[in-house]
């Protein structure tokens, strides 16, 4: 068994922001591969399901950002699980909007929810870093983060949920490698040639060979006229 953690704020206040992408992550894959009903346990909301071989658990901890881990922490003791079964979905500002990178284990880079992690569980878990951009200063951060997407972002992050969706199953088999192809594949698909090309020149059919005039008639000699009359 193994518990994918997506990290955010609880309540609908919270829904839209980019700091709730770690929630939207794990609400995605959890609607693409028929999970069951979300219910209250472990200070969050979990939800049990399959992806490809692998029995699943999917938490979304409801205690707000910065104590997420009390409720990481709860789960993995109750099911007896190592941080390194753990996979966490988290915003991060050090990456494009619509980028996304797996990482195993490090540091936590000043964000709450990952710094809340560590101190319950150790670094020791694997991460899902889903990038939503940097506003350009760090005193502009905080609320640049509890701030809603704004609507032209609507096509790339849709995209990159369609991506992660479609590859969970084999982050969920430990191929990293594949997840960010099916990841790739909706964010960036390979493009197609808007026209098809050229066709070579169809070879002209030849000419036909010149066909040799008649001579132009030569007017009747007086001889002849005289024969004509008396025919």
């Amino acid at each position: 068994m193994k518990l994918f953690v997506g990290l955010g704020n609880p309540g609908a206040k919270y829904a839209g922001n980019r700091h709730n992408i770690g929630f939207m992550a794990v609400e995605r894959i959890a609607a693409d591969h028929g999970f069951g009903p979300w219910r209250a346990k472990f200070q969050g909301l979990i939800t049990e399901g399959r992806l490809g071989g692998e029995k699943m658990l999917l938490l979304k901890p409801q205690t707000f950002m910065n104590r997420s881990g009390q409720s990481v922490a709860a789960a993995l003791q109750f099911y007896k699980l190592a941080p390194a079964d753990i996979t966490v979905f988290h915003d991060e500002l050090d990456l494009a909007p619509g980028k996304a990178r797996v990482k195993q284990g490090g540091g936590h880079a000043g964000h709450n929810g990952l710094r809340s992690l560590h101190d319950h569980i150790g670094d020791g878990y694997g991460r899902v870093r889903l990038g939503i951009g940097h506003p350009g200063h760090k005193d502009r951060v905080a609320g640049y983060v509890l701030h809603d997407f704004a609507k032209a972002d609507a096509g790339w992050l849709d995209d990159l949920l369609r991506g992660i969706g479609d590859g969970a199953p084999d982050l969920a088999a430990g191929d990293a490698s594949r997840f960010m192809n099916a990841i790739a594949q909706r964010t960036a698909p390979p493009r197609s040639s808007k026209s098809a090309p050229a066709k070579p020149d169809a070879p002209k059919a030849p000419r036909p060979p010149a066909q040799a005039e008649e001579p132009p008639a030569r007017p009747p000699s007086a001889l002849q006229r005289l024969v004509d009359r008396f025919r």
